[in-house]
């Protein structure tokens, strides 16, 4: 009887470029929804444009590197980018801010390596790094959840805010829409506890539900990804479990000065990054040894950046330090050759 030889890999259906971005895009759905419903219509908008401009360069970039448009343009990856900036920056950013944050991405932090996976860096948050270090003030003026006044809870109407994002210097007004974030409220508390402080801030008292919406929302498209396969469970759950260690050891052994992990977990861009940024196959670890390094690692430097650093959330700066010490990491935590018993490791080769 005569054996069937086939090799590796035995994969029976395609699942291009193209396929897994629309994933990704579906996924991020509930996210934006969230979004919508708590923080108004901003987040729409700026997805819209954000993509509307990485399709431009794109295309600009494409045509200059003699490459065909019509190709790398429908794979999906520049629109991508474009959602996971245009859902990081607040909604209520200058139109200016998103087209900068996207040349960045798209330009330098995508093509001047080479274009679709020769980037070392995750682009969406090297453009978002770049933002918040040049425009501190526009990116840390983040849209409150609802503003009460005398009829009720409300959000800013579409048209007020589109002209907030293109005519931002004649529309004031958005100032009484917008306000500090949970994370914001905690960071720079003064001398108040972390109880004296949830009482006092009306944030952290009454709005942080909508924070808490959003993190679900993003919970849910991360485990559609992960039912789809799209993405492994060892990076996202390494940073969340690190997230959640470090912050319940000073959380209990000082609450007054910590906040609870919980809090860490559910606030933030906690969810949005552990399963749409950290998992991006190109700048982070490849071994799934190496993927929950990578994983905990981030998930120790967003804790370290959040409770003693210079910035509430330490979202993008954790993952670009990582995405620096991914190959690091890939040559350590090789896999073992079938046959083997060790792996050889290092750029050595010693064991």
């Amino acid at each position: 009887m005569s054996l069937i030889r086939l090799s590796s890999p035995h994969v029976y259906k395609a699942n291009s470029t193209a396929n897994v971005m629309r994933l990704v895009m579906l996924a991020m759905l509930p996210g934006i929804l969230a979004m919508t419903v708590f923080f108004g219509w901003g987040t729409v908008i700026q997805i819209i444009w954000a993509s509307l401009l990485a399709l431009g360069f794109e295309a600009v970039i494409l045509k200059l590197r003699k490459r065909p448009v019509l190709f790398h343009l429908s794979d999906g990856s520049a629109i991508v980018t474009a959602m996971l900036l245009a859902v990081a920056i607040p909604p209520f950013a200058p139109w200016w801010m998103t087209l900068v944050g996207v040349f960045v991405a798209i330009v330098l932090g995508k093509h001047l390596y080479g274009g679709l996976g020769q980037n070392p860096f995750n682009p969406a948050m090297v453009a978002y790094a770049l933002l918040l270090i040049s425009f501190p003030v526009e990116m840390t003026r983040w849209t409150a959840p609802f503003v009460l006044n005398g009829d009720g809870w409300q959000i800013a109407p579409f048209l007020d805010t589109l002209k907030a994002i293109f005519a931002a210097a004649d529309n004031l007004w958005y100032d009484s829409f917008t306000g500090a974030t949970p994370l914001d409220e905690i960071r720079h508390r003064g001398g108040l506890t972390t109880e004296e402080a949830w009482r006092q801030s009306t944030v952290l008292s009454q709005g942080i539900g909508a924070w808490h919406a959003v993190s679900a929302a993003w919970l849910m498209g991360g485990i559609f990804l992960l039912y789809r396969k799209v993405i492994t469970w060892h990076a996202p759950i390494s940073m969340l479990l690190a997230l959640a260690l470090c912050s319940s050891m000073f959380f209990g052994f000082d609450p007054d000065n910590y906040a609870d992990p919980f809090f860490h977990l559910s606030t933030g861009a906690t969810m949005l990054a552990a399963f749409f940024i950290i998992t991006d196959p190109v700048s982070s670890a490849t071994s799934n040894r190496g993927r929950i390094v990578f994983g905990a690692s981030i998930g120790i430097l967003i804790f370290i950046i959040r409770t003693w650093g210079n910035y509430p959330d330490g979202v993008a700066f954790a993952v670009l330090l990582m995405n620096l010490a991914a190959p690091f990491i890939d040559i350590y935590t090789q896999p073992r050759s079938y046959g083997h018993n060790r792996a050889k490791k290092g750029q050595g080769g010693k064991a």
